[in-house]
């Protein structure tokens, strides 16, 4: 996989071994070690070419979503995986393609009931991969209600205060301040403030 293939791959998700999906492919959920999904469906891709497997295993996805973190005051951006420890395979079963996914370092197993791999329906991927595309970057902070905090920034820098509300959806965070002997409310942006 070159680095622009790998690039593509770490912004969506979606690695294609064969664009020419034969129709009756079907989704499957194998399970990895949590954290390992990018480098399992690199190393994977690489065994289902090297064993001429390419007409039998179409697309891996690894279902991800574009996350703003705040840590010490600075924004940013990282691909959280949805479903960690999981990755999807599109794929015709038989013998062989289930032996080279279920062979595949870092691979536990597939997902279904006993032995058998149980499919997904196509739809579900689908709307999954929209809902991937389409969202927004969210915020993640690492506040809860009561945290004490100091603000870093604004007129109110230095002010120490306790966390009343955070507001993930739009990176803001209410910080309750004492202004002469009276608690005062500031609405604050993640990076305007650090926990003490």
């Amino acid at each position: 996989m070159n680095q622009e293939e790998t690039k593509k791959t770490k912004k969506d998700g979606v690695v294609t071994i064969n664009g020419d999906v034969h129709p009756d492919a079907k989704w499957y959920v194998i399970h990895t070690y949590s954290g390992h999904e990018v480098k399992v469906s690199t190393t994977l891709k690489q065994r289902v070419e090297a064993k001429g497997l390419t007409d039998r295993i179409f697309t891996l996805y690894v279902p991800q979503q574009q996350k703003i973190m705040v840590t010490d005051g600075k924004k940013r951006s990282v691909d959280e995986k949805l479903f960690p420890g999981y990755l999807m395979v599109q794929m015709l079963m038989d013998d062989d393609s289930w032996y080279v996914v279920r062979s595949t370092p870092g691979v536990t197993g597939f997902v279904g009931m006993g032995n058998t791999p149980t499919p997904l329906p196509h739809k579900e991927v689908e709307a999954l991969m929209r809902f991937t595309q389409m969202e927004t970057p969210r915020f993640e902070a690492k506040f809860s209600v009561g945290d004490s905090v100091k603000v870093n920034d604004g007129p109110f820098k230095d002010f120490l205060g306790k966390v009343d509300d955070v507001n993930e959806s739009q990176g803001k965070v209410r910080v309750l301040v004492s202004v002469f002997g009276r608690e005062t409310p500031l609405e604050l942006d993640f990076e305007q403030v650090n926990r003490i």
